[in-house]
């Protein structure tokens, strides 16, 4: 077709292509940790963030961006800190997330109370519920989200980085010797979590056995004298920061316990073990190396310190 009969035919195809309707965003869903399906009408593009590890998946599905409000210690990565605060480790303020103008809240199913998120449902905004159990939720979560707030592929990127690392801690470490492990959240109370906890988990990607993975609560308190009668070979502790505990130091009171024999009394900051992020892995990490640092005091008579 000469030039000048294809200038003609783009003229008169100008008015149509200019009086197309614009092509509307379709609806998306996913469904939540707990199983509940969440639907949208389009891509949520004002997201608040009640649990700083929900916050922190945002940021690592691509979705950082879209978040308008959060909760205290939503500190991960740096530019969640510029945050606006909607509540802290106790609550939220209902009428302050509403006050945003969400269009998605994330939530946390042990951490936020249910009346509160009931509250939210009858606003009418949509909720997603976040309640990891397998180490493999972490990535499934960074995949509903994704979808739900458009950025699909950086989420999946996300997911697959952690479902590859997932599966080389597991292949060089979970079918090491078993160690028996009590990992405690806290001091007073005395905390543990048990089989069903996504650390539980990390401990038997390690190789290692919860000495309490048979207890109901999810983080159940224990006395002392549970802990001695179940005599673990280590001890992982986390705390509050980067610091190590100074509670950790106690268990030295009892040098016939084994991990206190065997100087295995371990710290992991916590942000990189209990929350259920890509970081978690890095958590992993340390443990397994602790673990293993563990097995080969088995055959030193003179441990390290």
């Amino acid at each position: 077709m000469p030039a000048r009969r294809l200038f003609a035919a783009a003229l008169i195809l100008l008015p149509v292509l200019a009086c197309a309707p614009a092509r509307a965003e379709t609806g998306v869903a996913a469904t939540d940790t707990t199983g509940r399906a969440v639907e949208l009408a389009r891509p949520a593009v004002r997201i608040v963030s009640l649990a700083p590890h929900l916050t922190e998946q945002l940021f690592a599905a691509g979705a950082g961006g879209r978040i308008v409000g959060a909760v205290e210690f939503s500190d991960y990565p740096p530019a969640a800190r510029a945050l606006p605060r909607v509540g802290g480790f106790t609550g939220f303020d209902a009428e302050a997330v509403a006050a945003l103008k969400p269009d998605l809240v994330v939530a946390w199913q042990s951490g936020n109370r249910p009346g509160q998120l009931e509250r939210l449902a009858a606003l009418g905004v949509p909720v997603y519920v976040d309640e990891p159990r397998a180490l493999e939720d972490i990535a499934r979560g960074l995949e509903a989200l994704g979808v739900l707030t458009g950025s699909a592929g950086p989420a999946r990127e996300a997911a697959r980085a952690f479902r590859a690392r997932l599966a080389e801690l597991r292949q060089r470490y979970a079918a090491r010797p078993r160690v028996r492990t009590f990992y405690q959240v806290w001091n007073q109370p005395l905390l543990t979590v048990n089989g069903q906890h996504p650390i539980s988990a990390v401990i038997r990607l390690c190789g290692g056995e919860n000495v309490f993975g048979a207890l109901a609560p999810l983080t159940p308190a224990v006395s002392t004298e549970a802990v001695l009668a179940a005599n673990p070979e280590v001890i992982v502790a986390s705390g509050m920061d980067e610091a190590r505990p100074q509670w950790l130091e106690a268990w030295r009171r009892w040098p016939t316990l084994a991990a206190t024999a065997a100087d295995n009394l371990f710290f992991i900051p916590p942000d990189i073990i209990q929350r259920h992020t890509p970081r978690l892995l890095d958590g992993a990490a340390r443990m397994c190396e602790q673990l293993e640092q563990a097995r080969a005091r088995r055959r030193s008579p003179n441990p390290d310190p």
